[in-house]
């Protein structure tokens, strides 16, 4: 079966130059036959916190992880008690690891709670900022010592507000007046600085109907300077129908910092699977029963529209009946790799429930989505495009009788002497950095600003990434 992605010949060639590319959306897919585009599934690796103190609790939610050298931090709201957004009862607390397996939450007695210094709160009686208080690492060049980190906090009535702080720990207000005024703000609302972009992108909850009415959506804003944003831009997803998206988890892949990875709650409301024994023998707090949840995996490659090429859920709620719960399916916002081929995310388990936690799910580095081959073998060919480097990287997984065959081509399709198929050597394995050769060798950068394709013959196979370095 012959799959044209996009009909790419006569089409302006991409400029890949020597970014790595994961097949998470089809930028680069121009030919598929015999092939797939297949969604992969992060695998729960157990439980890495639980929301056991008086001051976090069964509405413990919106997480932040982040990368700082040679320390991993996580940012979350605690909350024992439901209530409205930015009550008194909300704190921002705090845990840290060295490896993103074991997390610790360090007492850190900056702020009394629930009549104890003992606790790893960073921001609390300040109403309402803890409520959804979202920060991250600040990558601007000449950004100052003591503004390293950034984060965007408030809900409809106060706006977005700026903080500011040098180590993670200590925050202050940036401006007395809030940053971005103009939307919801009911969830987790999220910023960076973009390198792809160059400016600060924030993506924050808006109703497509506006005043809380229609669908929960996500907006865009960006600003050169982060106190100076730019009107609110609602986002568009493809052509897809809308759905309730309660969080956005929109942020740079590490790898690939031009794709921006979204790992949003989709959330169906009146949807009641637990039944109402169930609920009770769970705990689950009075009116968290009766909707369902999960994360879905949506990209970016900036401006206002997401890509929605896999519409089946990332990570279901599984076969925990706690799970089932309302907002159950929260993940954190952030991902960090844990091993040489490993990624982590994590997400929240058991919300409104007495047992809440936190769960890690791991992946496989760049492995959102792959090309799939079969057994029976498949084609898979590229979009034109430039390149600068002298190797050819790949992201690969066979199996023992499944291989791969690279042959380059012109921007006509036509193959290029000495990178033919019959010049190609099988690369079979499972590698993330895979060197791909051929009978002369490993370069390629006699092809180097050219205009070619990449033709794939795969049997058995899958292709995560590509890379030219």
């Amino acid at each position: 079966m012959l799959i044209a992605a996009n009909p790419a010949f006569g089409a302006p060639a991409i400029d890949l130059a020597n970014r790595r590319e994961p097949f998470v959306d089809r930028h680069l897919i121009d030919r598929l036959d015999g092939c797939e585009h297949r969604l992969h599934s992060p695998q729960p690796a157990g439980t890495v916190l639980k929301f056991d103190a008086p001051w976090e609790g069964r509405f413990t939610g919106y997480g932040t992880v982040i990368q700082d050298g040679d320390r991993m931090r996580l940012y979350y709201r605690g909350n024992p008690t439901a209530g409205a957004d930015g009550s008194n009862t909300e704190v921002t607390c705090y845990a840290e690891s060295t490896n993103g397996l074991v997390w610790t939450k360090p007492l850190l007695g900056l702020f009394e709670v629930h009549g104890t210094r003992s606790n790893n709160v960073i921001l609390a009686g300040e109403s309402p900022f803890s409520h959804n208080f979202a920060p991250f690492l600040d990558e601007r060049p000449g950004i100052p010592p003591t503004q390293r980190y950034k984060a965007l906090a408030g809900t409809s009535s106060s706006g977005l507000h700026g903080f500011v702080s040098a180590d993670g720990l200590h925050w202050s207000r940036l401006e007395e007046t809030p940053l971005i005024r103009s939307g919801a703000f009911d969830s987790q609302n999220v910023a960076f600085w973009s390198t792809a972009e160059n400016c600060y992108v924030a993506y924050f909850r808006t109703w497509s109907k506006g005043e809380f009415a229609g669908f929960r959506t996500i907006s865009r804003s960006t600003s050169t300077n982060f106190t100076d944003w730019t009107p609110a831009v609602p986002m568009t997803f493809g052509g897809t129908e809308l759905e309730h998206l309660y969080t956005s988890q929109t942020h740079p892949y590490f790898r690939a910092p031009h794709v921006y990875v979204a790992l949003p709650m989709r959330f169906v409301p009146g949807r009641q699977v637990l039944s109402d024994a169930q609920a009770r023998a769970l705990g689950v707090n009075p009116g968290y029963a009766g909707d369902a949840a999960e994360t879905v995996l949506m990209t970016s490659r900036g401006g206002t529209d997401y890509d929605r090429t896999f519409m089946d859920g990332f990570i279901r709620p599984g076969p925990d009946p706690g799970n089932w719960a309302s907002r159950a399916g929260l993940s954190v916002l952030g991902l960090i790799q844990t091993g040489p081929t490993e990624m982590s995310l994590y997400k929240q388990a058991h919300y409104a429930q007495p047992s809440a936690h936190l769960i890690r799910y791991t992946l496989r580095l760049d492995g959102f989505a792959s090309i799939h081959a079969p057994f029976r073998g498949g084609t898979f060919t590229t979009r034109p495009f430039r390149f600068s480097g002298r190797e050819l990287v790949l992201n690969l997984a066979t199996g023992a009788a499944g291989g791969v065959f690279v042959e380059i081509q012109d921007a006509e399709g036509q193959p290029i002497s000495g990178f033919t198929r019959a010049d190609a050597v099988e690369q079979a394995g499972d590698e993330v950095d895979r060197v791909v050769a051929w009978k002369a060798g490993t370069s390629v950068a006699s092809l180097a600003g050219r205009e070619i394709r990449l033709q794939f013959k795969m049997k058995d196979a899958d292709l995560y990434a590509l890379q030219f370095r």
